[in-house]
């Protein structure tokens, strides 16, 4: 249906002059050369009401509201209805997710959390302005800045103690045992954060966790698997996703790609051909044939899935955990043009089996739920390590393994993940 302009009223004539012009800039470039049907395809009466709407809101809301504030309100309400993912991102958002994805941003090198709402230093990162100054962690982050962070959210912290580097950043810290704060002036510097970390467990059992996926995670996990296997050549891998986001979707190929020397990885399918891609492994592989098992939990979304999704279906590991998040689609993020962002669901993501996770997850080959291991009762009996004098391991100190056990009774998905790379181990060597 094609309305008349004499029947659209004086705020719908203002804002059609405002939305065509964007309606056109925003559009995929092969409709770009056809505006004519953009605009006979444009509902009127929808966009009439929509300029009523907004002209009674100017003049009658009980606070005055200016015209840039509405309208990317609206855009924030047309985003949000299509999807949890899709969203209007403004100039801080857009720099914040840019610097998510790429792992680098001005600071000063904190991780902080809040305990019974103090904001606290959780870990200082190597080699960066706060572990050079002598930060620790646990430190009571009182002020930045000259403001108080007591009434501050985490979010709000961040923000403050981001900023561009070789600017300078004044912290007041209270430290346990300590009853006067103390003050730190830093110069702010690139930070570059780690999304993977790396140990060994026990004599040839590795550990490898990737928190997010973020462009540079393929070259850390490379990096971390060659260092374990310099230390001692590996018997089993276990790869930690729990809890792990996502984050970019080349990221999780490289990932699948360190275990994988051939095949499908995943692949997209979405409206527009761009958003129709395939990726599949290539021969140079870091760890192609080590056992490997996948920890996955209800946290593990998005390229966390597309790793375990092709892990699995490749039959390259044991998938042990709980079912995954279950979110199968891909979001682009799109700059506008004034330091803003659109961050839109373009295409639905497919295992190599052609899975879509979408709404359903990633079942684990071996369910294992949180828990942690309990010692019924106490009957330890005297061994070597107990006689004085015993003669020493030239393996860890008492004290690391004492910290690893531990460890392995605190997390009973992770302890269950070793026993099966074990047993895996066992009935290899049988067979051969």
């Amino acid at each position: 249906m094609t309305l008349s302009v004499t029947k659209i009223s004086a705020p719908a004539k203002r804002l059609w002059a405002t939305l065509l012009p964007f309606a056109l800039l925003s559009a995929p470039l092969p409709l770009l050369a056809q505006p004519t049907s953009i605009a006979d395809d444009l509902p009127l009466e929808e966009i009439q009401t929509f300029a009523e709407v907004f002209e009674r809101i100017k003049r009658g809301y009980v606070e005055e509201v200016d015209d840039r504030t509405l309208l990317r309100n609206a855009m924030r309400g047309m985003l949000s209805e299509l999807d949890p993912h899709s969203a209007y991102l403004d100039e801080e958002e857009y720099k914040s997710l840019r610097e998510s994805t790429q792992g680098e941003f001005g600071g000063i090198g904190i991780e902080v959390g809040k305990e019974n709402g103090q904001l606290m230093v959780v870990t200082p990162i190597d080699e960066t302005p706060a572990s050079r100054a002598g930060l620790l962690s646990r430190d009571i982050i009182i002020a930045i800045d000259g403001t108080p962070t007591d009434s501050m959210s985490l979010q709000e912290a961040v923000n403050l103690m981001r900023g561009e580097p070789g600017s300078q950043l004044r912290i007041s810290i209270l430290r346990a045992g300590e009853e006067s704060p103390r003050e730190f002036t830093l110069t702010r510097e690139v930070i570059r954060s780690e999304s993977v970390r790396h140990e060994l467990l026990e004599p040839g059992y590795g550990y490898l966790r990737v928190s997010q996926f973020q462009s540079r995670t393929p070259e850390q996990a490379r990096r971390a698997l060659s260092r374990m296997a310099r230390e001692q050549p590996l018997e089993g891998l276990i790869l930690d996703l729990r809890n792990n986001p996502g984050g970019v979707l080349q990221a999780a190929v490289g990932i699948a790609d360190l275990f994988l020397e051939e095949g499908l990885i995943v692949y997209t399918e979405g409206r527009l051909s761009d958003t129709e891609m395939s990726f599949s492994a290539s021969p140079d592989t870091a760890a192609g044939d080590v056992p490997l098992v996948v920890l996955i939990n209800s946290g593990s979304a998005s390229a966390a899935e597309i790793v375990a999704g092709a892990l699995q279906d490749q039959r390259r590991g044991v998938i042990m955990g709980t079912e995954s998040f279950g979110k199968g689609s891909v979001q682009q993020i799109m700059p506008l043009g004034n330091g803003e962002g659109l961050k839109l669901t373009t295409a639905l993501y497919y295992t190599p089996n052609g899975r879509s996770i979408q709404a359903q997850g990633i079942e684990p080959d071996v369910e294992v739920v949180r828990g942690r291991l309990e010692v019924a009762e106490d009957r330890r009996e005297i061994r070597e390590s107990d006689l004085d004098g015993h003669l020493g391991n030239q393996g860890a100190t008492p004290r690391e393994r004492a910290a690893m056990s531990q460890r392995l009774r605190d997390d009973y998905q992770l302890s269950e993940a070793l026993n099966l790379l074990k047993a895996l181990n066992v009935v290899d060597r049988r067979r051969r």
